[in-house]
């Protein structure tokens, strides 16, 4: 019975773990998107953002 509740609990955490993951995921290709979107928009040495 304690393995039962064991590998549950592994099940979820690793599908918490997952699904954590794959937002950074989306999170990190929104972030590339303005970082190149600033190179795109940036006029001379003027750039709207300071990186």
């Amino acid at each position: 019975m304690l393995l039962l509740v064991l590998v549950l609990l592994l099940a979820v955490i690793l599908g918490g773990a997952g699904f954590a993951i794959h937002i950074l995921w989306w999170i990190a290709l929104a972030v590339l998107v303005l970082w190149a979107l600033g190179f795109v928009f940036a006029a001379g040495d003027r750039r709207w953002y300071r990186w």
